[in-house]
């Protein structure tokens, strides 16, 4: 049996269900392209990015270098937020130095932890109801074949077959839509889990050094 005929079978809920497993694989495929190509350039500057900073004479050099090599801007808001200074009269200017070092870093490391997290929340979605989508439409269309059946009032293969094929094939669609978005949520998690411990140790040891210099 062709497309067309499996297509001729579809009423507005079976095309409606073939639509959204048609946009969840399309936006699930957008996230992990655009994400896996994000995180890899990412995970390099950070890696470059922390050595060089590092290696500068000074933190505003340091600043400098971050800027320059910090293309997707991990690292940068960790240092801005940790040398900037905040105003006296404000509840964010209690306490002393370290506290203030702990606010403002962990603040802005939330920040970028969002900002890696994006996606994320599309491909456990599209994973966990794909196939229960997929499954609506082999329920459905088996449902609309047993009632064209009924109303024709004579069993034959050929009225059965058109659209309990198609009924199947929608299962089958829901898995494939799924079992990709699952498994680039989990690569995807490793690289963002690698990512987030190097920013917070960075951050750890940002807030260190600021301590330490601000000593007499």
């Amino acid at each position: 049996m062709n497309a067309d005929a499996l297509l001729g079978h579809r009423d507005a809920v079976g095309t409606a269900v073939a639509l959204l497993l048609l946009a969840m694989s399309v936006g699930s495929w957008v996230v992990l392209l655009w994400k896996g190509w994000l995180l890899q350039r990412a995970s390099r500057d950070v890696g470059r990015s922390t050595m060089a900073f590092w290696q500068a004479a000074s933190l505003d050099d340091g600043l400098t270098v971050v800027r320059a090599m910090d293309r997707e801007a991990l690292l940068l808001p960790l240092v801005e937020a940790a040398l900037v200074q905040v105003p006296a009269g404000q509840l964010a200017a209690a306490g002393d130095r370290a506290q203030q070092l702990t606010r403002v870093l962990r603040d802005a490391l939330h920040g970028i932890l969002h900002k890696l997290q994006a996606g994320q929340v599309l491909l456990a979605t599209v994973g966990s109801t794909a196939p229960f989508v997929g499954l609506l439409g082999t329920v459905w269309g088996i449902y609309h074949a047993l009632m064209g059946i009924a109303g024709a009032g004579q069993v034959s293969i050929d009225k059965i077959s058109g659209p309990v094929g198609e009924a199947l094939i929608m299962t089958a669609a829901g898995l494939a839509v799924a079992i990709p978005a699952v498994l680039g949520y989990n690569i995807l998690g490793r690289f963002i889990g690698r990512i987030e411990a190097d920013l917070e140790g960075f951050a750890r040891d940002l807030r260190e050094l600021l301590l330490t210099s601000a000593k007499p």
